[in-house]
């Protein structure tokens, strides 16, 4: 098709799909308990082609992309990503970039590039560029409901990772951060998150008392609202302080990079592939490296073209799932994944045999 005398290739159909899956344990973090986790997966169709993106959210994400977001982008060239985006963060204005509604439009913006990738033939690590070959990853669970039986076979499943995190903020912090680091040993970065759970003298007395365990990363020490509280903990501590994942907008990821050591980046909550980006250029501003938060399968491609990402988080549930929905999922080696150069887009294929018994929606 041409429009204008320029070829393109419209977008022909958005569909959501809404999976919930059980825990294989009751889990918990400073500030939240849980027993089953939600993914709103989202195909966008053009050129005989389909691309696949999601995120981890309510169900109503997934009346948002179908009745808001859908209308908008349908129509569109597909190869012209930004003003979809555009057009996807006008659409949601009344209903706000926060929460929900971006966490739709992530899904639908992730899966454009997947779509496009895919009709170009290329991975999309290539279609991007990519700024380094593999991708760093921490182990990540740890939850304050496991038992010391849980967390330590937890733990001694991740031996070939080179660093790791568990959740503390519910009592015995120190107990398990020292059961943590004796599991490990020396050899292997431990790493915290607290998800907001203290308020920051809480913080940096907590973080003092870990010095001695050689905590090396402390996730949340305050809420991520309160950008002064991170930063009164960070000039505080020696671990590096973390924050990040909640971040819709790139206003909120400029809030943080004047309290952070490390800012966390979520392509399933930002708003997608491009603003994924853009945060992590924010960063690099202030002299600062990003991690990928979560969803480590959509994250593969994406942390991969830009220079200063530290890691990614290899965390429990979303390698559960996406391991299981996935044909492509890959497994970290050295603790680091690479993107498999042979798939495009984002190499993955739903297995629908495995995915279906967990639709609800």
């Amino acid at each position: 098709m041409e429009v204008g005398g320029k070829a393109m290739t419209p977008i022909g159909g958005v569909e959501a799909a809404v999976y919930t899956v059980p825990t294989d344990r009751p889990e918990a973090d400073g500030t939240l308990d849980w027993d089953r986790t939600t993914m709103v997966l989202v195909h966008t169709v053009a050129g005989g082609q389909r691309g696949i993106g999601w995120t981890y959210g309510p169900a109503a994400c997934a009346s948002v992309v179908v009745g808001e977001l859908a209308p908008v982008v349908c129509g569109m060239d597909v190869f012209d990503i930004p003003a979809a985006l555009a057009a996807m963060v006008r659409r949601i204005r009344n209903a706000g970039r926060t929460g929900v509604a971006g966490y739709a439009v992530s899904a639908v913006e992730t899966s454009l590039w997947d779509l496009k990738a895919r009709l170009l033939g290329l991975p999309l690590c290539s279609l991007l560029g990519q700024a380094r070959p593999e991708l760093p990853v921490y182990g990540s669970g740890g939850f304050t409901s496991y038992s010391d039986e849980v967390l330590q076979e937890q733990l001694i499943g991740w031996k070939d990772l080179p660093r790791v995190k568990i959740k503390i903020g519910r009592g015995r912090d120190l107990d398990r951060v020292r059961l943590a680091r004796a599991t490990l040993g020396p050899g292997t970065e431990l790493f915290v998150d607290a998800n907001g759970a203290y308020s920051a003298k809480e913080a940096i007395r907590i973080a003092h008392a870990m010095d001695d365990q050689d905590v090396r990363w402390f996730e949340e020490p305050v809420s991520s609202d309160d950008p002064d509280g991170l930063r009164q903990v960070r000039d505080a501590i020696r671990a590096d302080v973390a924050a990040g994942e909640y971040g819709c907008d790139l206003t909120a990821f400029a809030r943080l990079t004047g309290a952070v050591d490390c800012l966390q980046i979520d392509v399933t909550r930002c708003g997608g592939v491009l603003e994924w980006q853009r945060a992590a250029a924010l960063a690099a501003a202030a002299g600062l490296q990003v991690s990928a938060h979560c969803a480590p399968g959509l994250h593969r491609h994406v942390a991969l073209s830009v220079p200063n990402v530290r890691h990614a988080e290899w965390f429990h549930d979303h390698v559960r799932i996406e391991s299981m929905f996935f044909d492509g999922f890959p497994e970290p080696v050295n603790g680091a994944v690479s993107p498999d150069l042979s798939r495009p887009g984002m190499g993955l294929e739903l297995r629908g045999s495995d995915s279906e018994r967990y639709r609800v929606k």
